[in-house]
Order: structure tokens, then sequence, then C-alpha cells
């Protein structure tokens, strides 16, 4: 499975941004689609996990201000990332683990805050 993160840019801080991920298959069968970060100098974090179930999981710095989806029409996942911080700023990368515990990344998109 190949993966195209899209969306990030340049943003004033209390902005918004919605990052795309779009898968070259259907992700029906895929178990687990996410959102990871990591700032310059930092580790690769998780910001937000959606589970086949429905299921959603935020990282603390991000609740009520970011939102995961997924749309499996059009194979893509999104993250809806509202009321921007500085310290939002990173590379976004997407990932998903099908049910046969595969693990993909995609490569990543800029999202810079500031002002």
């Amino acid at each position: 499975v190949q993966l195209q993160a899209s969306g990030g840019g340049l943003v004033q801080p209390g902005g918004s941004l919605r990052l795309s991920c779009a898968a070259s298959r259907s992700i029906n069968s895929i178990y687990v689609m996410s959102w990871y970060r990591q700032a310059p100098g930092k580790q690769r974090e998780p910001v937000a996990i959606i589970i086949s179930s429905g299921s959603i999981s935020y990282a603390d710095s991000v609740k009520g201000r970011f939102t995961i989806s997924r749309d499996n029409a059009e194979n893509t996942v999104y993250l809806q990332m509202d009321s921007l911080k500085p310290e939002d700023t990173a590379v976004y990368y997407c990932k998903i683990i099908d049910y046969g515990a595969h693990t993909y990344w995609g490569q990543g998109t800029l999202v810079t805050v500031s002002s």
C-alpha cells in the first residue's frame, strides 16, 4: 500500500488546516489508520488514531482541536486541525496497519504554525 499525504503548509496561530492521506488501495481492510508528527529535534509521536470499529483516540495535546476521520469510498484518512498553535509545527505522517499486521507510512507533510 502506498500512502500520499498532503495538505500541509504555513498557517498563522489560531488557523486551520486539513491534512489528507490517500491510500493506493481500498482501506476497508485496514485495521488502524493514524497520524503522527515529528517536530524538529523531537521523536515522532502519535497524534490521532482511528480503528476500523470506529474507535478514536487523540494525544492530550490536540484533544478538542484536531479531528481524525476516514472516507472508505475515497480510501482516505483526514486530519482536521483547528486552533493551531506554534507547538503544532512538525512534519505530519500518516500510518496504517492492516489486518495482516503490516505497517505502512506516508512520506510526511510539513505544517508550520507561525505569525
